[in-house]
């Protein structure tokens, strides 16, 4: 939901809105038809969509359930995509997901 491609975002210091059509939001671990939780791949892209989405630096796990979340990048040019996962974190089959964007954190 925000922000959208292309934004400029100076001093770094953003907040990321997460939003969904169609599915629900449940805590990982919850098993209920049709819903899942976020992921945020930050700079970074899935080496596969049929195991558990990793969870580092670039790949951020909001298994809470939580659709907002308040980041700090470095200056440069970074690509954002959100990634439902089930319960165990797995993508959905097929898998839902944002397109990925790009930001510009100015120098």
């Amino acid at each position: 939901m925000w922000p959208s491609n292309g934004t400029t975002i100076s001093g770094g210091k953003l907040w990321v809105r997460m939003g969904l059509q169609n599915m629900g939001i449940a805590p990982a671990g919850i098993r209920k038809e049709d819903t899942g939780h976020h992921h945020l791949l930050v700079d970074s892209d899935l080496a596969t969509y049929d195991e558990p989405i990793p969870n580092t630096k670039q790949s951020l796990h909001f298994g809470g359930g939580q659709t907002e979340v308040r980041l700090e990048l470095p200056p440069g040019r970074h690509t954002l995509q959100m990634i439902l996962g089930d319960a165990d974190h797995v993508p959905h089959d097929p898998p839902i997901m944002s397109q990925k964007i790009t930001i510009i954190v100015p120098q």
